[in-house]
């Protein structure tokens, strides 16, 4: 690590407490120009202790960066991810508080419900499928702490991937049967259609998407564990929402998904 114990925890607080107040920091690449991309997974981790000791609990995780031209927007070879927590959680067709964000936007995913552990490294693809129990539609909401979005990977990764909240929509479908590389997505705000997607643009195949968080995730010495959400990586654009907006989309063989901002 290129980053102090004590850097690496302090700024895991500030992301914290930026996250409590729905407040920006600048960029942690402008000030630790020499952040390596694993001081940034372990400052995510560092706020993420701060949110358990605040009363959540890790109940998944995302995975980002899963499309080429993200990736090289950013200078990557690889997707990146970070942890759901219960308080991130909204239920489908909620009211989400738009005040809790500080500058969210929105994807929609397909989530993947884990009924066995997967332990890594050296998962399969056929695992995967096995330790699945089911898929469902999602949204993923994204909010960086980081001002105007101006990041680097390493920023993102430290403000746990961007993430800000998910909602899994209806109904639970078992992933047998159904080519998540081909189910088409359909986005659509205040009623107009803002996206379309598939499930290929995630990694070729939302599975393989999956099979790389477990085992990157085994390499760091964590796993998945059954009961866990895992959101596999947007199908379409990131789209700002504001105060207001109304979000639907719609995957075709699998189902639906909803929520409005207040």
């Amino acid at each position: 690590m290129s980053l102090s114990a004590t850097n690496i925890n302090d700024l895991g607080m500030r992301l914290y407490e930026a996250w409590k107040n729905a407040s920006q920091i600048p960029p942690i690449t402008e000030s630790f120009s020499n952040a390596s991309i694993e001081d940034a997974y372990q400052i995510q981790l560092a706020m993420i202790d701060q949110r358990i000791k605040s009363g959540e609990t890790v109940v998944g995780k995302k995975i980002g960066i899963t499309a080429k031209i993200v990736m090289d927007m950013l200078g990557v070879d690889q997707p990146d991810f970070g942890h759901l927590t219960s308080g991130m959680e909204f239920k489908n067709s909620d009211d989400l508080p738009t005040k809790k964000f500080c500058q969210p936007k929105g994807e929609g995913e397909i989530a993947f419900l884990l009924n066995k552990d997967l332990i890594g490294p050296g998962i399969t693809y056929a695992q995967v499928v096995a330790a699945t129990e089911c898929v469902v539609p999602a949204f993923e909401i994204v909010d960086s702490r980081i001002k105007d979005w101006k990041i680097k990977i390493q920023d993102t990764i430290a403000d746990n991937a961007s993430a800000g909240a998910f909602i899994l929509g209806s109904p639970q479908k078992s992933i047998k049967g159904i080519d998540l590389a081909t189910c088409g997505m359909v986005l659509k705000k205040n009623g107009e259609i803002i996206g379309t997607g598939a499930g290929a643009a995630t990694l070729d195949h939302p599975v393989n998407a999956v099979v790389w968080l477990a085992n990157m995730l085994g390499s760091l010495g964590m796993n998945l564990r059954a009961g866990e959400v895992i959101l596999s990586g947007s199908l379409s654009i990131m789209f700002p929402i504001q105060s207001g907006d109304k979000l639907e989309m719609e995957i075709g063989g699998i189902g639906r998904a909803a929520c409005q901002f207040d």
